[in-house]
């Protein structure tokens, strides 16, 4: 049974979804076959492995809401080993649909219960905020990855959210654990970057990743071509990195 991870962090602008794509494409490169699932209304996973959200009329909300069929749904992306759920215009809707169903706090993980068997990891990427979709997707998840940007704020906001997953944990999801924290747009030309990676170091011990996540600007530029770095430039740092994050993955046992 494949595991199903979950990219979460309720602040914007961490290297959420960044990591999820990336990740996922590493992970394929590395021959495990990886699911990609968008959450965010935003779409910016789905644009950010090529395809054309517009054009679509199937995705997670029409999994979710309207009953369409997994095979309908599961969209095969340029890198072999790598599908993506995409989310269509209609996500934006959801969490207001959601409100009027029963047990709306399960919907993708029944969802997610008859795909996971195909994959050897299911990433979950979230929107930045604590509704409905996230709910669903710590729900949905055996283990939570969290990036966390290399900045003043930073732990406040990990903070909030690791009470999040406290109380997901106690009332819906009691197997949800912390697969780890990601460290991201780390400067080491920077005191305030080096000091916060300590700081989180000492207090999280073995939950962070060795691993971490540079600012890039190659990285940066990707999406806008709708590549994952790995095919936009394998060479650069930001690549690097995260080939070496699947790599801890595996080893670690997340996966």
């Amino acid at each position: 049974m494949g595991s199903v991870i979950v990219v979460a962090n309720q602040k914007g602008g961490v290297g959420k979804t960044t990591t999820a794509v990336n990740l996922a494409a590493s992970l394929a490169a590395a021959e495990k076959k990886a699911l990609l699932v968008d959450c965010d209304p935003q779409g910016n996973a789905t644009t950010g492995v090529g395809i054309d959200r517009n054009a679509l009329t199937k995705g997670l909300y029409e999994l979710l809401l309207e009953s369409a069929l997994e095979e309908e749904v599961l969209l095969e992306t340029v890198l072999p080993g790598l599908t993506i759920i995409a989310a269509t215009a209609s996500l934006v809707g959801a969490e207001v649909e959601m409100a009027e169903v029963d047990e709306r706090e399960f919907l993708l993980r029944r969802r997610l219960d008859s795909l996971r068997n195909n994959y050897d990891c299911v990433l979950l990427d979230c929107p930045p905020s604590l509704g409905f979709l996230t709910v669903n997707a710590l729900v949905a998840a055996d283990a939570i990855l969290v990036p966390l940007q290399c900045e003043y704020y930073a732990l406040e906001g990990l903070s909030q959210l690791l009470k999040t997953v406290k109380a997901v944990k106690k009332n819906l999801n009691p197997t949800l654990r912390l697969a780890g924290i990601l460290l991201t747009m780390y400067d080491r030309r920077n005191n305030l970057s080096q000091q916060v990676a300590e700081e989180v170091r000492t207090h999280f011990k073995r939950g962070v990743f060795q691993t971490m996540i540079p600012r890039n600007v190659r990285l940066s530029e990707a999406p806008s071509h709708g590549k994952p770095i790995l095919l936009y430039d394998i060479r650069s740092t930001g690549a690097q990195s995260y080939l070496a994050l699947a790599k801890e993955f595996i080893e670690r046992g997340v996966i």
